[in-house]
């Protein structure tokens, strides 16, 4: 695609791999559901932790809603072989073998800003490619106007889909200007190693400008539509979670501000730093909502 992102970070930015596994560590006493979303962070400052740290502290309720959950029972989610759906509105409907999709797509490392609501960044290099890619290689027709994403869902391997916490199966939305965009990409790998079961294996969406829960992970669905899809945690609460969810410190959660932010590597007790509007993607990102009252669509 001739509009590809253009990466202004560099290797200084990045969150040292040990350090952005260590989030029980870092987000220990932090306040808030604990789902990901997005903001920077430099990595000079930051002490290095452990791979087996950031793998033992996760989100992902399918496997239950304890930190620990998805390390203890993401093992039982078999991804091979794995095949993504795409139908819908677009020319090619079908199931697409993941090996066949990998085989078509040039993965590239992206460093993106990346941000958790209980107020800590940094920036993750996420090997992935556009979904633009994925989504023209269905063939997208005139009359879509939505991109709908549905998690798997198999309650033999998935212990947590027992209780019902959200409406299973887990799903997202996006509009398709914001699918588009060469900032969104279908992510396989951190570090340049393969993603790891309890953080989306093996294919999670990521909007680095949007609040984490966006980020849908285990994608088996990809459904191009003319309406908006309905959302898990809009479903919930849509009172606390809108079908945008951009990054803006202008709009509080209704339980905390998300106007600042600390920096991982300064401790609980560093200083907070201002959130930025669309987490510092707004020259990228902000005339997708020109005219928007991003208070009422938030």
């Amino acid at each position: 695609m001739a509009n590809r992102w253009k990466n202004d970070l560099s290797a200084r930015d990045v969150t040292p791999e040990p350090v952005w596994l260590n989030r029980r560590a870092l987000l220990a006493g932090a306040a808030g559901l604990g789902l990901v979303g997005t903001g920077a962070a430099r990595a000079e400052t930051l002490e290095p932790n452990s791979w087996e740290d950031i793998t033992t502290y996760n989100n992902y309720y399918e496997f239950g809603t304890d930190k620990g959950d998805p390390a203890r029972n993401a093992r039982l989610l078999s991804t091979t072989p794995w095949t993504v759906r795409i139908d819908g509105l677009v020319d090619r409907p079908g199931d697409y073998d993941f090996a066949d999709i990998m085989a078509k797509m040039t993965v590239e490392e992206r460093l993106y800003r990346f941000r958790c609501v209980e107020a800590w960044s940094m920036v993750v290099p996420w090997n992935g490619f556009e979904l633009a890619d994925l989504l023209n290689m269905a063939g997208v027709q005139p009359g879509a106007k939505y991109v709908a994403f549905e998690t798997v869902l198999r309650p033999e391997e998935m212990p947590g889909v027992r209780y019902p916490v959200l409406d299973w199966p887990y799903v997202e939305g996006l509009r398709l200007d914001e699918a588009m965009h060469p900032l969104t990409i279908m992510a396989t790998g951190i570090y340049g190693r393969d993603i790891p079961n309890q953080n989306g294996a093996p294919l999670r969406l990521v909007v680095p400008w949007k609040y984490g829960f966006k980020s849908i992970k285990s994608v088996v669905r990809i459904t191009l539509t003319d309406t908006q899809p309905p959302t898990s945690w809009n479903k919930a609460n849509p009172r606390e979670y809108g079908f945008y969810s951009n990054v803006n410190p202008e709009v509080d959660h209704p339980r905390w501000s998300q106007a600042t932010e600390r920096r991982i590597g300064g401790g609980l007790f560093s200083a907070r730093i201002p959130t930025l509007m669309f987490n510092g993607y707004a020259e990228e990102v902000a005339g997708l909502y020109a005219g928007m009252d991003l208070t009422k669509f938030h």
